[in-house]
């Protein structure tokens, strides 16, 4: 048995998602998004996902965690702040003396779905299917974070074995 959990990094949104796998089994424990005030001035900002992934780690007390690496794309200012998110994250994560996996987009889609060109609606249809849920979670931020967690599942014998 391991408890996971993932993080899809933020500097408003973050959202998170905890997982115990059972042998090849994986059971959703709890999901959800820790919000900053949209307005505030980034410190503060991320001085609340802090506050909050501290709590998280402290109330589920996971064995591990997988957080999105940053990606370009087109908008180098999102890349920056996705990158701000994750600094906190991975802070967060070092003070708990969690081990890190950090995986591409595409290495978590090819986990979730089996194509890492998949798009958002598979990777949540996939999400229900493997974690049985009736329905996708209602922030998508959660529904990504639960992909990442399922990719770290998907993994953990490989990070186990380092």
């Amino acid at each position: 048995m391991a408890r996971l959990l993932g993080i899809d990094p933020g500097t408003v949104k973050v959202g998170w998602g905890v997982v115990e796998t059972h042998g090849a089994r994986v059971m959703l424990l709890a999901c959800g998004v820790i919000k900053a005030p949209a307005k505030a001035p980034l410190p503060e900002r991320l001085t609340v996902i802090f506050a909050g992934l501290e709590a998280l780690i402290v109330q589920y007390r996971p064995e591990r965690s997988a957080i999105e690496e940053t990606f370009a794309g087109n908008n180098p200012k999102s890349a920056i702040a996705m990158g701000e998110g994750r600094g906190v994250a991975l802070l967060a994560l070092a003070r708990a003396k969690l081990p890190v996996l950090e995986l591409s987009p595409a290495e978590i889609k090819k986990a979730v779905t089996g194509q890492g060109g998949a798009g958002k609606d598979l990777v949540a249809k996939m999400v229900c299917a493997r974690l049985n849920l009736a329905e996708i979670p209602a922030s998508q931020d959660a529904t990504d974070a639960l992909a990442i967690a399922l990719a770290l599942a998907h993994r953990t014998p490989l990070v186990q074995a380092r």
